[in-house]
């Protein structure tokens, strides 16, 4: 009798072990759970189209814009990222009207967009550049006098040749407007075929695209503005311009220190652009 009841005694315990171990189990996934559902999704948006920042690949954006915001939202699990591909003006527009928390498309900074925008601690510093044909010889704008180009309405480099060209109307360039949608491989096939003189733009992007569509009769020219702004050859996150944004700014930018001074960034950078150009730690104090 004492036997039947010391082995009822162990069943007895080790149902309640069990059930204690499953009430764990449940609470903790339902800590799990209720931790998921309190993530504030906060979505990126990109134009997939200014490859090596930002591009398509298998139906993904990916590129090094993408992932440095893959790596950031990594140590932020508050938040949950949500990538989106539209055109390059929808993305500064969405950011503008709170459709976006975050812009990621190699973005520059302006004055007239710092008003409108909160901008991170800068990604990656390149020089501006044009790709032109082989044969033609340039060492800055005024030898782009008479020259035609193909721009987009809201991008920093159209802004730069207006300077110049309101500045300068005797040495003016010719700027064609052309849609959104229009990506910068097809532009630089257009100065190939000769439809177009030149192409300013990000000499990063500029060699990677050139190489990779094999147009091997343009060269790219590093070219300086007259005015020499601090912010030159810089890109960003932008950030909608209200109380959200700010507070999302200031996280990104503690992150972005984090991943400079531990070497995320440069290696993402030579992943993505064959070296490093990370900006110094100076730029993320």
């Amino acid at each position: 009798m004492k036997i039947y009841k010391k082995i009822g005694l162990s069943v007895l315990a080790l149902s309640t072990i069990i059930a204690l171990q499953a009430c764990g189990t449940s609470a903790t996934k339902s800590t799990d759970t209720a931790s998921k559902s309190e993530q504030t999704t906060i979505t990126v948006a990109t134009d997939a189209d200014t490859k090596p920042f930002t591009y398509s690949e298998n139906g993904k954006a990916t590129g090094y814009d993408v992932e440095v915001a893959r790596a950031v939202f990594k140590e932020l699990p508050e938040y949950k990222l949500k990538v989106e591909i539209t055109d390059f003006d929808s993305v500064v527009a969405g950011v503008d009207s709170g459709r976006y928390q975050l812009g990621a498309n190699d973005v520059g900074w302006k004055k007239e967009r710092a008003e409108k925008y909160y901008f991170s601690a800068p990604l990656s510093k390149s020089n501006n550049a044009v790709a032109v044909k082989s044969a033609l010889k340039v060492s800055g704008f005024k030898d782009l006098a008479g020259k035609s180009t193909e721009v987009l309405p809201s991008a920093n480099f159209t802004t730069t040749l207006k300077a110049y060209n309101d500045a300068n109307p005797d040495k003016a360039s010719q700027l064609n407007y052309v849609d959104g949608n229009y990506p910068i491989a097809s532009r630089l096939s257009d100065v190939d075929s000769g439809k177009i003189d030149f192409i300013l733009y990000d000499a990063i992007s500029l060699k990677t695209i050139i190489k990779d569509k094999g147009l091997s009769d343009l060269k790219v020219v590093n070219i300086k503005s007259d005015t020499v702004d601090a912010h030159d050859g810089l890109e960003y996150f932008i950030f909608t311009k209200d109380e959200a944004g700010k507070k999302l700014q200031g996280k990104v930018d503690k992150v972005l220190k984090k991943l400079q001074a531990n070497g995320k960034l440069k290696e993402l950078s030579e992943k993505y652009f064959g070296g490093d150009f990370v900006p110094s730690a100076d730029y993320y104090k």
